[in-house]
């Protein structure tokens, strides 16, 4: 148990094969896969670890050497890393945006958002004029919509989006 008084949080905790602390979770596995340890990342809350991956034996070539610090603060580190990739891998396949312009110069952006909803898949797409930074129209479209220089052009100087509603 933690002793408030070793200067530890209440939430915290420090074991040789489980580290609590600053909202992570690590904790030194049997590695299935062969006869190692491994080691899973998670964040308090979380279902799912962050990371997982192979974690050093101990000079008895049997058991997992004990957590530290450093080894914590590399792992929470290396989540980070992996969960921001990923995040930003999630938007990148939710949100896309094109820059097109019209025979006369006018340049506009047009980016189709699509919202994660598995009951009412779907997408809004905007139209903005570069110069002003100005929504020009915005409009519902179904969620494969694609988005192309050449739909993104109709779409901001007509508004028509080539869907049937």
């Amino acid at each position: 148990m933690d002793n408030p008084s070793d200067g530890q949080e209440p939430d915290e905790q420090t074991d040789p094969r489980l580290w609590k602390r600053d909202g992570w979770i690590a904790r030194v596995i049997k590695n299935e896969d062969d006869d190692g340890w491994a080691v899973e990342m998670r964040r308090v809350g979380d279902a799912e670890p962050a990371l997982v991956g192979p974690w050093t034996m101990g000079r008895d070539k049997k058991n997992p050497k004990p957590l530290d610090p450093s080894s914590f603060h590399t792992l929470v580190k290396t989540a980070t890393e992996v969960l921001g990739r990923a995040e930003k891998a999630a938007r990148s396949r939710l949100h896309r945006s094109v820059s097109c312009g019209d025979d006369r110069g006018r340049r506009f952006q047009v980016d189709l958002d699509i919202a994660p909803d598995e009951d009412d898949p779907h997408a809004m797409l905007t139209a903005l004029d570069e110069a002003t930074g100005e929504r020009i129209r915005a409009s519902r479209v179904s969620a494969g919509w694609k988005l192309t220089a050449a739909t993104a052009l109709k779409f901001a100087q007509t508004g028509h989006t080539g869907e049937d509603r």
